[in-house]
């Protein structure tokens, strides 16, 4: 085993945009482990939207991350060293640990994974966090029924993608937008979305929306916020329901934005607004995840990833997920 340990930290905190200047490549050595600890060494790790605000100096529902410290984020490791009973050598485990090679834990917080059929970095994207958002925003949160109809924002990302095909699962009529041609073609052609469009091109989202969305929308699941979601909210129907997973059009905005015009009709046509985090409801999270994987045997969820290689490359995988250049979700090959 190498005696480097790898690490990024938060050398400062953006201001608007994240830029390479905010992280900082660091070596250290690799952890000694005591009574109740494991030693992980990583294999992949997750970069998500949710880390921006987290880069800030503000109260929020997870701590912020600090300066000089190394970041987290969901991780599929596996155990190299374990002083904890509930841990064996050899275990995979997936939770929130460094961006590191390797991390010491208690083991709070990790589960125990199998090896399998299903590649190990799913447990970070349609088996982890991302597709649990999906589900409990749909099912938790807008109580969505069959032949009902959704529309989804950022519908190619990692929970996009997964949302849209819960919807068609659960017979649904779903359109979906997307920041370019070769996205659209993805939802329509290959994850079975009924109509979806480029949001960058089409001109007047609302109008786009319209047009696809004729019987208007009885569940937007919400992923960016801004002008996507003004334009949703004009075409919801009566007792429509908004499930709000994310705001990524406002995460690197200096100044806070005004919220869409037109909330009146939140009133007028007695629509359900509502936020939510994937760890709301543990219950629903494991549900999801048995359906989930016999979907994926079945040939019914399809999942698509962009992979980086190596830990020295997360900060650009990062900043390239903030501004859409992923396709599907972005994972970082640590190991």
């Amino acid at each position: 085993m190498s005696e480097i340990n790898q690490q990024i930290v938060l050398n400062s905190r953006p201001d608007g945009w994240v830029t390479q200047d905010n992280f900082k490549l660091v070596e250290g050595q690799i952890p000694e482990i005591g009574e109740g600890e494991i030693l992980v060494r990583n294999l992949y790790m997750s970069v998500d939207p949710y880390m921006r605000s987290r880069m800030n100096d503000a109260k929020s529902y997870v701590p912020p991350f600090q300066i000089g410290k190394v970041l987290e984020a969901g991780v599929v490791g596996e155990v190299v060293k374990s002083q904890n009973p509930k841990f064996k050598e050899g275990d995979v485990v997936v939770g929130m640990l460094g961006w590191e090679n390797f991390s010491k834990s208690d083991g709070a917080g990790l589960l125990t994974v199998e090896r399998g059929d299903v590649p190990l970095s799913y447990y970070l994207g349609v088996l982890g966090m991302p597709g649990m958002t999906a589900y409990a925003g749909l099912v938790g949160v807008a109580n969505l029924q069959a032949g009902e109809r959704v529309f989804v924002s950022a519908a190619s990302g990692a929970v996009g993608s997964v949302v849209g095909q819960i919807a068609k699962i659960m017979g649904c009529e779903v359109v979906g937008c997307a920041g370019s041609d070769d996205k659209v073609d993805y939802l329509v052609n290959e994850l079975g979305f009924d109509r979806a469009f480029n949001y960058k091109t089409c001109g007047s989202i609302a109008k786009t929306i319209a047009k696809l969305c004729p019987k208007g929308i009885d569940v937007n699941f919400e992923n960016v916020g801004g002008e996507i979601m003004e334009a949703a909210l004009w075409n919801m129907r009566d007792f429509g329901r908004i499930a709000l997973c994310g705001m990524i059009s406002d995460y690197n905005a200096k100044d806070m934005t005004p919220g869409p015009r037109g909330m009146g009709l939140i009133i007028q046509r007695r629509i359900k607004l509502q936020g939510f985090i994937v760890f709301d409801n543990p219950k629903l999270n494991m549900e999801f995840v048995q359906k989930a994987i016999g979907w994926l045997a079945e040939g019914k969820l399809k999942y698509r990833e962009t992979v980086a290689e190596g830990l020295e490359n997360a900060p650009s995988a990062f900043i390239g997920m903030m501004k859409g250049e992923n396709f599907g979700k972005q994972i970082v090959k640590i190991a």
